[in-house]
């Protein structure tokens, strides 16, 4: 049973270290919305939204308020819309009437995000998949709080390279749509191999079939109370460092295991999971790079940074297991370039490279996240990179994902400033050696097998 005192205990992290909610994601399923009708589809899918979502803002709001907890981002995650539109979308453009639609019921209920224009096609596109793919340019370019997100492979299924190769041209296009925003509207676009159904983080976040009609996820984060606490902990050994981080992670995770419970409580919406992220900011102290200097490393990059995240992300989940029974999402720790100082600091060091954070990426919670690179790289090469996460996520058995921002009209040496908790980023350097004979042969990866293992 958790109580207020519990809470009490975190009141320095509150105050002093950065501790927060990061969001309470509201999952609603829409395909009771669908219609052979497209203006019935857009008008039952925003009665649903403003009617499920009215109080998600004001809830948060009174968390907050009685409980002294910050909760950075109240958010809507939704069923993939190429399964809503399907029987009303025959166009790209019939899709973006349904994006602009989710954009109007978020403003109306006042929400940060709301993610799930989205399709899962890890194995093959149905007509309705690559109509919904081809309208996010145009989607992202004429709406504010829609995220989108497209599922290219699975352990399971293998990696869909004809959707990775369509995918390096929607990101190229959605960055020519909004460069007028320095290419914004990719950072709201994903693209993922094992993506999984409770995500309550943007732009990953659907809602997936297998789960309630409403439910609640929510995302916790600390950073930097992982980093106070390893702050006295210099010179000591492995199992010292693992036991610290164990126990630090266990209290960020009754703060948020109390939240939902609330949120749930107040709202009439069952619980779903919390997940478990050390999400950064761009504020100071509020990095998972700064952990991993604290660990000992001169700077995130250096040789022995993969090991040092493993151990991190590994003590991370050990401590929130036993502080929750429903862990999901995705649970372990982010390394989004934009969204964190130190990462920004060691790309700008010339410690940390793309190739280096893919590397990272084997043993971290995501992928390859908020990496601003030239605005004229190749659409093959983008697909190359989609190709080479995947590939991770499928052989690993773990999500990963891709969300690259080419920003059209800068180089190398440049930055791009994307505000808010998306940060400011420098444009990284792509490998430039051409990989467009591999990427543009059809069909798909098989997947792995698993049981010759040694």
């Amino acid at each position: 049973m958790i109580n207020i005192f519990e809470v009490n205990e975190t009141n320095k992290m509150i105050e002093q270290e950065n501790l927060d909610v990061r969001t309470i994601t509201l999952g609603i399923n829409l395909l009771d919305c669908a219609d052979s009708d497209l203006s019935v589809t857009n008008d039952k899918i925003y009665r649903k939204i403003t009617t499920v979502a009215r109080d998600l803002v004001k809830v948060g709001r009174e968390i907050e308020r009685d409980f002294g907890i910050p909760i950075v981002n109240k958010r809507i995650s939704i069923t993939p819309i190429s399964l809503v539109g399907s029987a009303c979308c025959k166009t790209p453009e019939d899709y973006v009437t349904i994006a602009r639609t989710l954009d109007k019921a978020a403003h109306e209920v006042g929400v940060n995000f709301i993610g799930g224009y989205s399709a899962i096609v890890s194995k093959g596109m149905t007509r309705s998949d690559e109509l919904l793919i081809r309208s996010i340019p145009q989607a992202l370019a004429a709406t504010e709080l829609i995220c989108s997100s497209v599922n290219v492979g699975s352990t399971k299924t293998g990696i869909n390279m004809d959707a990775v190769r369509l995918m390096g041209e929607i990101i190229k296009e959605t960055a020519e749509a909004t460069k007028d925003k320095d290419s914004l509207g990719c950072a709201k676009l994903v693209v993922l191999c094992n993506a999984p159904d409770d995500n309550p983080f943007m732009a990953g976040a659907f809602h997936g079939v297998s789960e309630d009609d409403a439910i609640i996820n929510v995302g916790v984060s600390g950073p930097g109370v992982v980093k106070h606490v390893l702050e006295q902990a210099h010179q000591e050994s492995f199992e010292v460092l693992c036991e610290t981080i164990k126990k630090t992670a266990f209290k960020i995770t009754r703060v948020g295991q109390l939240v939902a419970q609330e949120a749930s409580k107040r709202l009439g919406i069952p619980f779903g999971i919390i997940d478990l992220s050390l999400a950064p900011t761009p504020a100071i102290g509020d990095s998972v790079a700064d952990i991993l200097q604290e660990i000992g490393l001169e700077r995130a990059g250096a040789p022995g940074t993969t090991a040092a995240l493993a151990m991190l992300n590994d003590q991370v989940k050990k401590g929130g297991v036993m502080a929750s029974s429903y862990v999901g999402g995705l649970s372990g720790a982010f390394i989004p370039v934009s969204e964190d100082q130190g990462m920004i600091d060691s790309v700008l060091a010339g410690a940390l490279t793309i190739e280096k954070l893919e590397a990272m990426t084997c043993v971290c919670s995501v992928g390859l996240d908020m990496i601003a690179i030239p605005g004229d790289t190749k659409p093959t090469t983008i697909s190359g990179i989609i190709a080479d996460e995947a590939a991770i996520g499928m052989v690993n058995q773990k999500t990963t994902a891709v969300r690259v921002i080419p920003v059209i009209g800068k180089g190398v040496g440049e930055t791009v400033e994307f505000g808010g908790l998306l940060g400011y980023a420098p444009i990284m350097p792509v490998n430039s050696f051409d990989c467009s004979e591999f990427v543009n042969r059809k069909g798909r990866i098989p997947a792995p097998i698993h049981s010759f293992k040694n």
